[in-house]
C-alpha cells in the first residue's frame, strides 16, 4: 500500500471511532469474552428453545465459572434499543439489546453490584419483579413500575430492558450484562461473554468458604465449558425474598 494510501485509511479508521465511540467501547477492559456456553434444561438436559422460556420468569444459570449465577428472563417486549451505560471508575460501554426471535430474552449477573448480594441454594434477595412494583428511585421519590430485577438487601433496583442500569438504590454501577447469543435454525441460546463492571474475583475472595461448600468443589472460579442448566429461580433457592418501598 502506497503512503497515500496508508494515511488515508487511518484517517477514516479514526473518523469512524470518533463519530461512534462505542466501537472503542465494544473493545474496551468492559467487553470480556468467554467460552461459547449452550444454555440447557436442567431436568432434561436438551437444549433451551425460546419457546419454552416462559414471560416474566426468573430463570437462572451459572456463567462464566462454575459458581457465578446469572438471571435469564423473557421480558416479552422486543428490547432493540443499545444504551451507553458507565462502570463505577467512570468506564463507557453499549448494552447490545436483547435476544432471540423477539429481541426480548436478556440476561444479567445475578450479584449485585452493590455488596454481591446474590441467590443462594437456602435464599435469595434479589430477583426480577415483572409486576408492579414499588421503590425508591435516585431522588429517593416513591416510584412504581413493572419489569425490574429488586435486590432486598439495600433496595438497588435495576433495569433490565436497559442494560441493567441502576433506578434506586446504593448500587454504585449497573448489573454486568451476559451477552447471548441466538441461533436461529437451531432454536438454542449461548452464553458467550460478559459486558461491563465484574465483580467475580471480590466475590470468589468474599465467599470463596461458603461457594465450595455449596458446589462441593474447590474450582469454583473454574470457567464453563460447552454447556451450563437453566432452571426457574424457584427451583433453585427455597425462598425468594420479596420486599417494596
Amino acid at each position: 500500500m502506497k503512503r497515500r494510501g496508508f494515511v488515508k485509511l487511518c484517517a477514516t479508521a479514526v473518523a469512524g471511532i470518533t463519530a461512534s465511540p462505542e466501537i472503542l467501547a465494544q473493545d474496551h477492559q468492559e467487553y470480556h469474552r468467554y467460552g461459547r456456553v449452550a444454555l440447557i434444561d436442567a431436568q432434561s438436559g436438551k437444549p433451551v428453545g425460546a419457546r419454552a422460556l416462559e414471560v416474566g420468569e426468573t430463570y437462572l444459570f451459572h456463567y462464566p465459572f462454575v459458581s457465578t449465577p446469572c438471571f435469564l428472563i423473557d421480558l416479552g417486549k422486543q428490547v432493540t434499543s443499545r444504551v451507553n451505560l458507565e462502570t463505577r471508575d467512570g468506564n463507557r460501554y453499549r448494552w447490545q439489546g436483547g435476544a432471540g426471535p423477539k429481541s426480548s430474552v436478556v440476561a444479567f449477573s445475578a450479584i449485585c453490584a452493590h455488596k454481591m448480594t446474590h441467590p443462594a441454594p437456602s435464599v435469595s434477595f434479589i430477583n426480577y419483579r415483572h409486576g408492579e412494583t414499588r421503590f425508591r428511585n435516585s431522588q429517593e421519590e416513591i416510584e412504581q413500575r413493572s419489569g425490574v430485577i429488586y435486590c432486598c438487601s439495600e433496595k438497588s433496583v435495576y433495569d433490565p430492558a436497559h442494560g441493567g442500569r441502576v433506578l434506586g438504590g446504593p448500587a454504585p454501577q449497573p448489573l454486568a450484562a451476559i451477552e447471548l447469543e441466538y441461533d436461529q435454525a437451531a432454536d438454542t441460546f449461548y452464553a458467550t461473554a460478559t459486558i461491563g463492571g465484574e465483580m467475580f474475583e471480590k466475590y470468589f475472595d468474599s465467599f470463596r468458604d461458603r461457594l465450595v461448600l455449596q458446589h462441593a468443589r474447590f474450582d469454583i472460579d473454574s470457567t464453563l465449558e460447552n454447556s451450563t442448566e437453566l432452571m426457574r429461580l424457584s427451583d433453585y433457592t427455597e425462598h425468594s425474598v420479596s420486599c417494596q418501598a
